[in-house]
């Protein structure tokens, strides 16, 4: 039976900063709540640019959806990138509760991406909700693989080395979609995807947590019952997030909503996976357990946990330790993945 929670006690680093951190103004509406949140996600991808910008050349994109609307895209790659050859190309999606996240509030990360792995990532800005409900971000993940590889000769990438990745919710829709070809249920007549890169991830619906809490030896160690109250993320705040989507009666075998819940003999074949975790996240376990599966169908993982900080604290002021190792991971992610790694036996947790 599983067992994290060793991982979810407060860093020292998160005891220093933890009473700086702001909370919510409870006075805002829902909506000024997003835009205050993107102006603060924008401004530190900003300040972060300063080192990026020469670094990297950025072009933006027009992608059209199914529904006859559009959405907007960037991509980055490095600025001394060897034109002759085809670098790889990372479809990345952001973070945000499906609510929040712009182009702008991503630049640094996929700057770095880009820069650290030789790689051309191209950033989507799926629809949002409250406007927007399931399965639109979901379709627009669709849309945009596919308006990827009509256009990979324009941005220069190689259509064999086309990799899926995001953080957070981003993480989620690209688990979902990678799934989801890997079934056979989108994208058949596109090359197989050479991997996915996983950020502290949400793998399953609100309301279908029944069978993961069935794995732990005790419910209360899982991180859906451990760290109910986290900050960043507590659950009042991933089931508001949740019934935003107007998802109609979700059932826990639609692995399009739960790919945490493939079996190990229907994800064998699933691309190199890199996952992150944070150990003081909600989501944690959601990762660590997709993972073991994973590992079970002998794909190639590379698992790591960052002990003691919350969901998203790569982007909180002040954990610069946290910080630091959120970036190293990233800075190989991608190498890793396309480097053919082998599949492990035992599945095992890389603790930062």
């Amino acid at each position: 039976m599983a067992d994290f929670s060793q991982y979810g006690t407060p860093s020292e680093e998160w005891r220093k900063v933890s009473n700086l951190v702001p909370a919510p103004h409870p006075g805002l509406s829902f909506i000024e709540r997003r835009e205050h949140s993107n102006r603060t996600r924008e401004q530190l991808s900003a300040d972060e640019m300063k080192i990026w910008e020469p670094l990297v050349q950025r072009k933006d994109h027009t992608i059209p959806t199914r529904d006859q609307s559009t959405i907007e895209a960037r991509s980055y790659r490095p600025a001394n990138a060897d034109t002759t050859g085809k670098p790889p190309v990372l479809l990345y999606l952001h973070g945000g509760g499906f609510f929040s996240g712009t182009i702008a509030t991503e630049d640094a990360t996929c700057s770095r991406l880009a820069v650290h792995n030789n790689a051309i990532v191209l950033n989507v800005c799926y629809r949002h909700t409250p406007e927007h409900t399931y399965p639109t971000a979901w379709d627009d993940t669709h849309d945009a693989f596919e308006w990827l590889h009509d256009h990979i000769v324009d941005l220069g990438g190689d259509y064999q080395r086309v990799l899926v990745g995001g953080i957070s919710s981003g993480a989620y829709l690209a688990a979902s979609f990678v799934l989801e070809k890997h079934l056979g249920r989108r994208c058949v007549s596109r090359p197989a995807i050479a991997g996915q890169i996983l950020m502290v991830p949400c793998l399953l619906n609100t309301s279908c947590h029944g069978p993961i809490l069935k794995k732990f030896k005790d419910p209360a160690v899982c991180s859906l019952q451990q760290l109910c109250n986290a900050p960043t993320l507590p659950m009042s705040t991933f089931q508001m997030i949740t019934k935003m989507l107007q998802i109609p009666d979700p059932k826990e075998e639609d692995l399009r909503l739960n790919p945490g819940y493939v079996s190990a003999s229907r994800a064998e074949g699933l691309p190199p996976t890199v996952i992150v975790t944070a150990g003081m996240d909600i989501l944690r376990d959601e990762g660590l357990l997709y993972a073991k599966t994973l590992t079970e169908a002998s794909v190639p993982t590379d698992v790591h946990v960052v002990p003691g900080l919350p969901h998203a604290f790569a982007a909180i002021p002040g954990l610069s330790e946290g910080k630091q190792r959120w970036n190293k991971i990233l800075d190989g992610a991608i190498v890793w993945a396309l480097s053919k790694p082998t599949a492990k036996e035992n599945f095992s947790i890389q603790a930062e």
